[in-house]
């Protein structure tokens, strides 16, 4: 099974392709798609959907795990990333994949076993499971590949609760 983790953005959307086959998790792809500053709003969220589509197109997965927007802060910038959230699900959507959504807390309790896990933490064990030899960079790409894994893990642990074998 080869799944997409993102973590939505604007300026820079985090993704990640890792396949998963039994236990074992093996990462095929990682970077960012970035826009600049200053463009129309509008433009920017063409340009990620179709840096998605081209992306999806390219490395064919299976599932698309997203992370869930948390923000108690700037109400302007939760707008504008959940806009960019929307055209990713599109994209997805668009075709044919099933979108899964996981929030920081549990992308967290996944990757580490601790839901209020720091940062650094999840990069290390990012870089761990996926035997890296340095924990991705920029972070929003570490978050894409923790919530990969974090679907890979939740896809197991439903597979087992409802009686399937396999990958």
């Amino acid at each position: 099974m080869r799944i997409l983790g993102i973590d939505p953005g604007i300026a820079i959307v985090g993704f990640g392709f890792i396949d998963k086959q039994g236990s074992k998790l093996t990462p095929v792809q990682y970077g960012c798609i970035q826009t600049e500053a200053g463009t129309d709003p509008g433009l920017r969220l063409k340009q990620v959907y179709e840096a998605a589509v081209q992306l999806i197109d390219k490395y064919k997965p299976d599932a698309v795990a997203v992370e869930q927007l948390f923000f108690n802060r700037n109400v302007t910038t939760a707008f504008t990333v959940g806009q960019a959230r929307g055209v990713l699900i599109l994209a997805a959507v668009q075709q044919g994949l099933p979108v899964a959504e996981y929030t920081p807390m549990q992308v967290k309790q996944a990757i580490v076993g601790y839901g209020k896990a720091e940062k650094k933490q999840v990069q290390e064990m990012v870089r761990m499971y996926l035997k890296l030899q340095a924990a991705p960079k920029p972070d929003d790409v570490a978050d894409a590949l923790a919530v990969a894994i974090c679907h890979a893990h939740s896809s197991t642990l439903l597979n087992k609760i409802n009686g399937v074998t396999g990958s």
